[in-house]
């Protein structure tokens, strides 16, 4: 079933439950930015106690003693100023951590509904954008912003006028953050929307690089993305347009402010209301102040762009929830039935199977024949538990798909799409499933019952040949070769093949049959999904699909002979085939 897309999402377990776990990381943080913050207090009473005291007494001894103690404080702070820094970003690091098995599991499980493919890749993205911030000097800028009040009221302390000018300007950068998140918050989603459009766009140009130069198309889709890049950078530079101006009104402000507190230190050190000393204190202690909320201002955007990815990852997350766990089946019989099945495909409303019923017992191979469109893949889907039936059932050994693990399920039933895909990793690490530590011995057998034992060792490398995803030089051929070994690596009881000989010869399809013989005599059972004569000279029944039902189940011969009309030339073909 397609995911959910309620208008309340209860926040994500997980993602709570990561962000409660770092809580300790966060409280020692905090713990370190209280002595950063009452450590930067040296400066200014430093310069208080200079100007009141040791140009007053012209005491060397003095100021060599404050000189030396401000230095033994400064080198302290220096020492929690790293500290923290290396917390937070451990703090990011382990926020990622915990969570990216989850998101990465999540991602695989939204891209099967073709409707919100997008949404994985930017979801992985949102995940690093938060750890970004984490490691960020603006993160402990925001650790620093609580402190603003603190400075903001030790200034009341040398002259309530002083103090009324800080407050005064502090409030007036407040409302200056403020507004600059109002006006950024839609330009900066707005780039953000575009500029994925437009990565989108040239990664669907790049994987279809073949149709785009055979098609004469490369100038029109380079003038095409060129376009939606040009949108791009334009958002990105408004956004970063208004961000940038904020950011320079706030640091002319904060410079501005400073001097406003010399003056009128100054004129107070006139009227015999202060001290000199007072005045440099307070202004340094201005500075000190509004540095955070100058900081925060200056990198709105990221802030921004990590506010909107947390809120994005929270929804993602609470619409995709965990696999439930399930109790470990042993391995089943291999009898696969479907009952009165009724399949919806993601994003749509309308069934592309209905009612659908067949049995397929140990030792036999399944044939399901019928048009392009008629619901033949919909079904190996169906089958192999990718999508939810909307009625009806499918159960292999007595069981249905959903009592099994999913990872469990995959080695039980081993499956050879229409469109082969492979990984960047060696021909061994692709036959075993991308294992960590593959069975060389089960590799090795799986590659000769797929009949492609032979096909590899041909190769440079032969099973250590490293392959580079489906841009390998690889023939179509060879790699539904690999592939078909992947799918019996493990030794699956059930094999589903969707156009399996779509771009095998004659050698590769021999091969093929060979591998199905095998399979049956072990016991196991096969189901293809095709519409060529050659791919059903193992098969011992025949369904055959039209609009959706499976209109005729039986003996293949039979069916054969009471649903095609050129069954004669068929079956003389399939017997050809198989002598």
């Amino acid at each position: 079933m397609s995911p959910k897309h309620p208008a309340n999402l209860r926040p994500d377990p997980e993602l709570q439950s990561a962000r409660r776990q770092g809580s300790t990381f966060l409280l020692l943080t905090f713990l370190f930015s209280v002595f950063v913050n009452i450590l930067m207090l040296t400066g200014p009473l430093f310069m208080l106690q200079v100007y009141d005291r040791v140009l007053a007494s012209r005491a060397v001894e003095t100021l060599t003693a404050l000189f030396l103690l401000v230095a033994l404080l400064y080198g302290l702070m220096a020492t929690l100023d790293y500290a923290r820094g290396r917390i937070i970003a451990r703090f990011g690091a382990k926020f990622q951590s915990d969570l990216d098995e989850r998101v990465f599991d999540a991602t695989l499980r939204h891209a099967l509904y073709p409707q919100a493919r997008a949404t994985p890749a930017r979801s992985l993205r949102d995940l690093e954008t938060i750890q970004a911030l984490c490691a960020s000097p603006v993160f402990l800028a925001m650790m620093d912003l609580p402190w603003t009040p603190v400075f903001l009221a030790a200034i009341f302390i040398f002259h309530p006028l002083l103090g009324w000018l800080a407050v005064g300007g502090g409030v007036l950068l407040i409302v200056i953050a403020v507004v600059n998140q109002i006006l950024t918050h839609q330009k900066v989603a707005e780039a953000q929307v575009a500029s994925a459009r437009a990565n989108a766009f040239s990664e669907s140009a790049r994987q279809a690089v073949e149709v785009v130069r055979s098609q004469g198309m490369q100038r029109d889709v380079t003038d095409r993305w060129l376009l939606q890049r040009s949108q791009a950078l334009s958002q990105s530079i408004s956004a970063s347009d208004w961000t940038g101006s904020f950011s320079a009104l706030t640091k002319s402000l904060r410079l501005f402010l400073q001097s406003a507190m010399l003056a009128l230190g100054a004129w107070l050190v006139l009227q015999n209301e202060m001290t000199a000393g007072a005045m440099i204190a307070g202004s340094i202690l201005l500075g000190r102040a509004l540095a955070p909320v100058e900081q925060i201002v200056g990198q709105w955007a990221m802030v921004e762009r990590a506010r909107m990815a947390w809120k994005g990852l929270n929804q993602f997350l609470a619409r995709t929830p965990r696999e439930p766990s399930r109790t470990k089946l042993p391995v089943p019989a291999a009898r696969l039935v479907a009952k009165n099945l009724t399949v919806i495909p993601p994003g749509t409303k309308t069934p592309t199977l209905r009612g659908a019923s067949l049995v397929l017992e140990p030792g036999k191979a399944l044939g399901v024949i019928g048009k392009s469109g008629s619901g033949k893949t919909t079904l190996a889907k169906a089958l192999l538990g990718l999508w939810a039936p909307a009625a009806g059932e499918v159960r292999l050994g007595g069981a249905t798909l959903s009592q099994y693990d999913p990872d469990d399920l995959g080695r039980h039933i081993g499956y050879l799409p229409q469109q082969v895909t492979l990984f960047n990793g060696t021909v061994a690490e692709n036959i075993a499933r991308m294992s960590l530590s593959p069975d060389d011995e089960a590799v090795v057998a799986a590659a000769k019952k797929a009949n492609a034992h032979e096909l590899i060792l041909s190769l440079e490398k032969g099973y250590d040949t490293f392959l580079e995803g489906n841009e390998s030089q690889l023939s179509g051929g060879q790699k539904q070769r690999i592939a078909l070994a992947r799918a019996l690596y493990g030794d699956p009881v059930v094999l589903i093949l969707d156009e399996p000989n779509s771009a095998l010869d004659a050698d590769g399809t021999d091969a093929l049959n060979a591998a199905i013989r095998n399979l049956k005599a072990e016991g196991k059972a096969a189901i293809i999904m095709t519409h060529r004569p050659q791919a059903i000279s193992e098969c011992d029944d025949l369904a055959v699909v039209e609009r959706g039902q499976i209109v005729k189940f039986g003996p293949r011969d039979d069916v054969l002979s009471a649903m095609v009309q050129n069954a004669g030339v068929i079956k003389r073909q399939l017997k050809k085939v198989g002598e």
